[in-house]
C-alpha cells in the first residue's frame, strides 16, 4: 500500500516540473549512500533534496545547481 501526502519527507517520490527546461522529473529522496542521481534517487544531503523537503505540493523552490539557479515546482508527493 503506498501512502501519499502533501509534504516532501525523506523517502518519499517527488514529482517536479522544470520551469527551465520544460520537463517532468521524478525524485526519490534516499540517506546518503543510496544515493543514484542517474536512477532518480538523490541523497537528502543534495541541493535538490534539501530545497525540497519541508515543501507541499504546488509549492516553487529555487534549487542552486553547478549549472545554474533551477526552478522546480513540486506535482506530486508518493510514499511506496
Amino acid at each position: 500500500k503506498s501512502l501519499s501526502g502533501d509534504r516532501v519527507l525523506f523517502s518519499a517520490t517527488v514529482i517536479v516540473y522544470d520551469l527551465n527546461d520544460d520537463k517532468e522529473y521524478r525524485y526519490q529522496i534516499v540517506g546518503g549512500v543510496d544515493g543514484d542521481p542517474e536512477q532518480g534517487r538523490v541523497s537528502y544531503q543534495s541541493p535538490i533534496a534539501r530545497a525540497l523537503v519541508g515543501k507541499e505540493v504546488g509549492d516553487e523552490v529555487n534549487v542552486k545547481l553547478p549549472s545554474g539557479i533551477r526552478t522546480l515546482e513540486i506535482l506530486e508527493v508518493i510514499f511506496e
